[in-house]
């Protein structure tokens, strides 16, 4: 009286296939074109199977495989099937003991179905649309974030090949507009002599830049050591050098309009307490957010670094019994998002700064220093954000700023 469809996805279609409790097949595995027209016909099929095998109950289990498992989940939960997914590492534990070096899309299929009989196939919650909106905004700007950090590196490499030497005046060489500025304008240190300190400065007023008087003596003085090194191909660089800073004050104009929107969003859920700690903005408290989701998800403190992995493996065996690193296998997301957050507190919140100065002074590991920082900290957001009275610690702010559930 019971069956379980089972898919495995692909990029453009899916194996599929429908077994019961005990894995009697009912449907043969086939192939399902990832169209609205097969997912019908696919349908009717189970339809058909479950009025001639007298079938009650019937679960549909996709293998998670990156995005494309989502057109089949939502055709069959669109059908009103109960939909859950499995993991491909059940899948594979599954699939090794039955059929070892022998991985076919067939044999997916029957490991599937075994682990979803063991408890693996598993419902995933929908996150509500706010924190679904938080998730993909922050996302996307960490993502564009990482792009500007390359597009930095290669507009140092290219200034350097078209001026070498001046990039390595400025420690912030992108944000020291002076610099940036002037290195725009002239593509060699003879171009710069000849421009001089006022034709600089009346190129920074012209472009409403603040004449840093320091940083155009620390140029000039460049220039004159420089103006006589021959440079291969030096236009060439300085152009690309010219594009790729223009793509990269796009991408930061975007990242800027990104961290506004979270803003917006922060504001209307609980989380935007925990800017009250030092060392958290906007984007930390984002971030955190989008990862986690809504925090009555979560029993206790330790759910949240359990679902990161934030805990050591371990291995027993009779009387042997040792802890090894944090495990591998986790939510890492949501782990980067806390260990960010351990290193920011450890920076610029007092409390937070003090234990990891006395871990530094007991010669403890910066790296478990981190992880235990984090640990304390997930306790601390779990009361934070879930509590329903004020909360008072020494890690907020000075005075001390008690936000209420309402606030």
């Amino acid at each position: 009286r019971f069956a379980i469809v089972c898919v495995d996805p692909a990029k453009n279609r899916s194996e599929w296939m429908m077994a019961d409790y005990f894995g009697k097949l009912l449907i043969e595995p086939q192939t399902l074109e990832h169209q609205s027209g097969h997912f019908k016909a696919a349908i009717v099929q189970v339809r058909q199977a479950q009025q001639e095998y007298q079938i009650k109950e019937t679960i549909v289990v996709v293998e998670r495989t990156g995005n494309y498992h989502l057109p089949p989940k939502r055709a069959f939960a669109k059908a009103g099937f109960e939909t859950r997914v499995v993991h491909p590492f059940a899948t594979k534990q599954y699939r090794m003991p039955a059929d070892p070096g022998n991985k076919t899309d067939e044999t997916d299929l029957h490991a599937q179905h075994r682990a979803a009989v063991a408890g693996f196939g598993l419902c995933e919650r929908e996150l509500p649309i706010t924190y679904r909106e938080l998730q993909l905004r922050s996302r996307h700007r960490r993502n564009l974030v990482e792009k500007s950090s390359i597009l930095a590196c290669q507009i140092r490499d290219n200034l350097h090949l078209s001026m070498p030497g001046y990039a390595a005046l400025f420690d912030r060489l992108l944000e020291n507009h002076t610099a940036m500025s002037v290195g725009r304008y002239c593509e060699s240190p003879a171009k710069v002599l000849k421009l001089g300190r006022d034709g600089i400065c009346k190129r920074l007023r012209k472009e409403s830049v603040r004449c840093n008087q320091r940083a155009i003596d620390k140029i000039l003085s460049w220039a004159l050591q420089s103006a006589d090194a021959p440079i291969q191909d030096g236009a060439l660089h300085h152009a690309i050098f010219i594009d790729l800073d223009e793509l990269n004050q796009h991408l930061n104009r975007q990242i800027t309009a990104i961290e506004r929107d979270l803003a917006s969003v922060l504001v209307q859920i609980p989380y935007v307490r925990l800017m009250a700690i030092p060392g958290i903005n906007v984007v930390s408290a984002a971030d955190l957010a989008a990862e986690m989701g809504p925090i009555d998800g979560y029993a206790n403190a330790n759910a949240i670094t359990g679902r990161c992995g934030l805990f050591p493996s371990r291995h027993q065996s009779d009387q042997t019994d040792s802890s090894g690193p944090i495990i591998r296998k986790a939510n890492r997301r949501l782990r980067c998002a806390l260990m960010r957050i351990a290193d920011n507190l450890a920076a610029h919140c007092a409390y937070y700064r003090g234990l990891a100065e006395q871990d530094f002074a007991r010669e403890v590991d910066i790296r478990a220093s981190r992880v235990k920082t984090a640990k304390k900290f997930s306790r601390l957001a779990f009361a934070c954000v879930a509590g329903d009275q004020p909360l008072g610690h020494p890690a907020f702010r000075a005075p001390r700023l008690d936000l209420g559930k309402g606030s």
